[in-house]
């Protein structure tokens, strides 16, 4: 039995506000399934991130204002993200833009991952070559976490939704979407101390490639074509 809850009716089993909720139900079995799956992506992200930032080279986009936060506010790297996430979860619901029940675990988890992890995740000596050796094997891991993910189809993650609102709302291409917002957000965090250098830019460039690299090696076929735009 499959049940669909989306923008366009909701089902008399799942008393959901499917205006801003889509689910696609196929049973406890595949939900469980799916739902370890997932989890191994997002420990594996949120690994990624301990790795970047034990790269000391600069963090990703998100990273930078993430961290920043926490040089402000009495908080950890993980709960930064968690709390940025919920933010931008609420806008993606003003812009009527329709979650996935992978969204709400991302925005929870991914968080949970890194504080957790980061413990284990050594910093490498001060060699700048082996800390860009470093940082693109931070960038490696997240393109097979993120390949992970989007395998499960679960709905896209919270800063996704945001950047498929902006592309709906704003008429243009989801890579616009995503530049422009990664722009500003790098541009905020570093306004408030967060660290954005060389880091920052390899992540960006690279990013992509290993996101099709996981996709390729996992044989990973998503039919969100806005979402696989955004990383070829």
């Amino acid at each position: 039995m499959e049940t669909i809850l989306s923008a366009g009716g909701c089902s008399d089993l799942l008393a959901l506000n499917c205006k801003f909720f889509k689910f696609n139900w196929l049973g406890w079995r595949r939900f469980a399934w799916d739902f370890f799956v997932i989890q191994i992506g997002f420990l594996l992200f949120g690994l990624a991130i301990d790795v970047i930032v034990q790269a000391s080279l600069g963090l990703d986009p998100w990273d930078v204002l993430q961290m920043a936060l926490t040089y402000h506010l009495p908080i950890t790297l993980g709960e930064s993200n968690i709390g940025v996430a919920f933010i931008i979860i609420l806008v993606d619901v003003a812009l009527k833009e329709p979650l996935g029940w992978g969204t709400i675990a991302n925005m929870i988890f991914i968080g949970v991952w890194v504080d957790i992890l980061r413990p284990y995740v050594p910093l490498v000596p001060g060699s700048v070559i082996v800390q860009l050796g470093y940082l693109l094997l931070g960038v490696l891991i997240m393109g097979f976490a993120t390949a992970i993910y989007i395998r499960v189809n679960a709905g896209a993650g919270p800063r996704d939704t945001l950047m498929l609102a902006l592309s709906r709302l704003g008429k243009i291409s989801v890579r616009i979407a995503r530049t422009i917002i990664e722009v500003t957000v790098v541009v905020v965090g570093w306004m408030l101390g967060g660290p954005a250098w060389l880091g920052t830019l390899v992540s960006a460039l690279a990013i992509g490639p290993a996101v099709q690299l996981g996709f390729k090696i996992l044989k990973v076929r998503t039919s969100n074509t806005e979402i696989a735009e955004t990383v070829n």
